[in-house]
Parts: C-alpha cells; structure tokens; sequence
C-alpha cells in the first residue's frame, strides 16, 4: 500500500495548475498507463522562480509530480538536470514494481524536457 504522503500529494496536489506566460514548459503522455504531465516553468537568474503541473494520472505519477514541484522550487535549473531515478525513489520512500517507477520517472523527464528548451 502506498504511503500517507503519496496519497496525500495524490489527494491534494502541490503547484497544480498552469502559469500565466512561463519560460519554459513541455508534456509527455506514457502510452503504458496513460498518464499524462504537463510542467510550466518560471525561471530567474538561473533558478526555478515558480513551477506549475498539471495532467492526469495514477496516484503515483500524480503524487511524484506534486512533490518534485516542491523539491525544486528555488532550485538552480543545473541541478535539477542531474536528478535522476534514484532522488524521484527517495521523493517516494516506497518500493515500487517496475511499470510504476515510469509513472514515478515521468514528471522528472518532463521537467527536465522543459529545461533543455
């Protein structure tokens, strides 16, 4: 069973919504499950000013994009680029099957799609 806090960002979600003019955005559908993420980005001198998502999606995908938008806000946008699978694990403090860890992944690769634009 997934953890209070995933259910929570899943219930709840963090940064939901989408910007008004952002710098940088960017989406990705995974035909496996369906899941869909949408990430706008404000950005400043280098750093994440302001960070919005939005989709649809399993609780996992859903509650991994609410708490990444948390973990990178203010965050300078070259350290968001080495994020990997492992910090969206840590993010998640749960075991997850394979097909559920690219539901996890998914936001990050997102944003990271967004950054490089």
């Amino acid at each position: 069973m997934y953890r209070e806090i995933i259910l929570d960002h899943y219930k709840h979600p963090r940064n939901f919504g989408t910007l008004a003019k952002p710098d940088a955005s960017a989406q990705e559908y995974n035909a496996t499950c369906g899941d869909r993420i949408r990430m706008e980005v404000r950005i400043s001198k280098g750093n994440i000013k302001d960070i919005k998502f939005s989709g649809v999606g399993c609780a996992i995908s859903q509650a991994s994009a609410s708490m990444l938008t948390e973990k990178v806000k203010r965050m300078d946008t070259n350290a968001v680029m080495k994020l990997a699978t492992e910090d969206m694990l840590a993010l998640l403090e749960t075991t997850l099957t394979p097909s559920r860890i690219k539901c996890a992944v998914l936001p990050l690769e997102v944003l990271q799609k967004a950054l490089k634009t």
